[in-house]
């Protein structure tokens, strides 16, 4: 168990108190940005996905809530937590977070401010959030209708996306890392309507229906093989860069499940340990939704 910081605990309660009477579901995270709150099914799985439909807390951002009643009742189930999450895609806000990472080594700003010239739009005054590392978080607000999946480097190296079953860091939360704050002008600005030009960036494509190819006399290449090279082409100093890239691309496409052996085989290949490979592909299933439980990174 970890050490009750009961000042810091205080601290995040107050803080997502603050965030849920601005409209804005809340679930206590531990030091480590992860849901404080162990999943109830750990030890026997439901026999199908449960979001909180047993009636037991546990369930990651599914947890999320406005009601200062049942926010006390998630910190005080969780004592040793030092921060909240602030779930995505709900309304009356229907968050998005434009995550500008620096751990990556990309310029994210820089390509943030690419896209922008290149689409034709501009970031509106908002919420902007510090990370401990540097990065920002950026909020805007989505339109009711949208559904805006979780992505990593998907729009551009360094920029993750939050959406629908993700959430953010909530400003005040404190980690192994440091504290998250505001830029200063921007804690008490509401979330500012996402541009039109970047939410049709963020929004998925329709799926095309395709009528069934002509037969060929040449096999099939087996999916996702083209991940796997990617991965084993990596140099030291990328490898968990490239085998993060991969799994988050591997889960978008809804194959990550069956990939993952295949990338831990070509994780160990280039140098990384059974354990490191096996992590990174756990922080990318977290983070595109596809993690048992329904607990995403933030």
């Amino acid at each position: 168990m970890a050490t009750i910081d009961r000042h810091a605990t205080a601290l995040a309660l107050a803080h997502a108190l603050s965030a849920a009477e601005r409209g804005l579901a809340v679930i206590p995270l531990s030091r480590a940005k992860l849901p404080a709150l162990r999943s109830p099914h750990h030890e026997v799985p439901p026999p199908a996905p449960c979001h909180g439909e047993c009636g037991r807390p546990g369930h990651g951002v599914y947890d999320a809530s406005t009601d200062p009643l049942r926010i006390r009742e998630l910190f005080a189930a969780a004592p040793w937590a030092t921060g909240y999450g602030i779930a995505c895609g709900l309304p009356p806000h229907h968050l998005i977070g434009i995550d500008l990472d620096t751990k990556s080594g990309a310029d994210a700003s820089a390509a943030l401010r690419e896209l922008a010239l290149r689409h034709l739009f501009t970031i509106p005054e908002t919420v902007v959030v510090t990370t401990p590392s540097g990065g920002r978080h950026i909020w805007l607000a989505g339109p009711p209708d949208a559904v805006i999946p979780n992505s990593a480097g998907r729009l551009a190296p360094g920029i993750d996306i939050r959406g629908a079953g993700g959430y953010l860091v909530g400003p005040g939360s404190r980690t192994e890392h440091g504290a998250y704050g505001t830029v200063p002008g921007t804690a008490h600005l509401p979330p500012a309507p996402c541009p039109p030009a970047l939410l049709r960036l963020l929004t998925p494509p329709p799926r095309a229906r395709h009528a069934a190819p002509a037969p060929t006399d040449r096999p099939p290449a087996p999916q996702g093989q083209g991940l796997v090279q990617f991965v084993l082409a990596a140099h030291e100093g990328q490898r968990n860069t490239r085998l993060f890239w991969a799994a988050c691309r591997a889960y978008e496409n809804g194959i990550g499940e069956t990939l993952a052996p295949q990338l831990v085989d070509a994780a160990l290949h280039v140098g990384l340990t059974d354990r490191e490979a096996h992590s990174t592909i756990a922080s990318a299933a977290r983070l595109t939704g596809h993690a048992r439980g329904g607990h995403d990174l933030a």
